[in-house]
């Protein structure tokens, strides 16, 4: 399959696998996009073999999304909630008020979101829309005026603005292990394919996995931090994530070994788009509101 916009099944295909699948009915999507029930089905069968994968199980009175289908659905309906709110801004007369950010997972959730009020009451007129890449494949999905990336800065240009270093430690909710807080004991998780690991600090803290203690790993610092919010065991995460939670007693940090690995988060301009209004001002504003952290 090649890449770019040729590599993109056929918006009518991808409508019908919408509509289909949240009515469960070939005949229902039919009647909202006015169409045949026989075009929709050779639709969703047009798009079952560019996609080489089963889309629904078709029983007699009943359509059932199958596990594919249920993977792929929630795709296909962020992209067009992206490409219909893209529509409204550019034709409502919003041109340069509308971002589109891609924002690393854990720092929109933990430092973004909790201060987007501080964000809207400085620029009332910007509207966001926020997209959390993982993997590149997300990344060039869509286009962005800015993107919160975590990483080395070798990686990620010369434009990058750093906003953070990546001070590590671990955190846990105050009453895990009833406050003995042994790391030997506790149950462990970090995000995969960081620099700063536990094995780095368990080093740094003349300390050792007792034998069979595993790490859990994720591809996000989120299943970190949910599980220590959660009392299921440590996490190893960063500064800027845990903050919040460190002032509001929610996490505590047991041990006074803290380290700073070669990554950090960066916020990246993206070609053309990162001079309009909604870009500048939402850069003002984020360099300001990290002074006062």
């Amino acid at each position: 399959m090649s890449t770019g916009a040729s590599s993109l099944p056929p918006l009518a295909w991808l409508r019908a696998f919408e509509a289909s699948a949240r009515h469960l009915s070939f005949t229902r999507a039919a009647g909202e996009l006015g169409l045949t029930q026989s075009a929709i089905s050779q639709h969703i069968r047009n798009l079952e073999a560019y996609l080489g994968r089963d889309l629904f199980l078709r029983k007699t009175r009943a359509l059932e999304l199958t596990e594919d289908g249920g993977n792929y659905l929630p795709i296909v309906r962020e992209a067009f909630q992206i490409l219909s709110n893209g529509t409204q801004a550019f034709t409502g007369g919003d041109r340069g008020r509308a971002l589109t950010l891609h924002c690393n997972l854990a720092f929109s959730i933990y430092w973004l979101a909790p201060r987007l009020h501080k964000l809207y009451a400085a620029y009332p007129w910007l509207t966001l829309n926020i997209v959390t890449p993982i993997w590149d494949p997300e990344r060039h999905a869509t286009h962005a005026a800015l993107e919160i990336r975590f990483g080395r800065p070798e990686d990620l240009g010369t434009n990058a603005q750093k906003l953070s270093d990546a001070t590590y430690f671990p955190v846990c909710a105050p009453d895990y292990q009833d406050g003995l807080f042994n790391v030997t004991t506790a149950k462990l998780f970090d995000c995969a394919g960081v620099t700063g690991s536990w094995g780095t600090w368990l080093s740094a803290s003349d300390a050792a996995l007792a034998p069979g203690q595993n790490i859990n790993l994720a591809s996000t610092y989120v299943i970190a931090m949910q599980a220590a919010l959660n009392g299921a065991g440590m996490a190893l995460t960063h500064d800027i994530l845990v903050r919040d939670y460190l002032e509001n007693g929610t996490l505590v940090a047991p041990f006074q070994t803290k380290l700073t690995s070669n990554e950090g988060y960066y916020l990246l301009p993206m070609a053309q788009y990162a001079e309009t209004p909604s870009a500048v001002a939402f850069r003002d504003w984020l360099f300001s509101e990290l002074s006062f952290d």
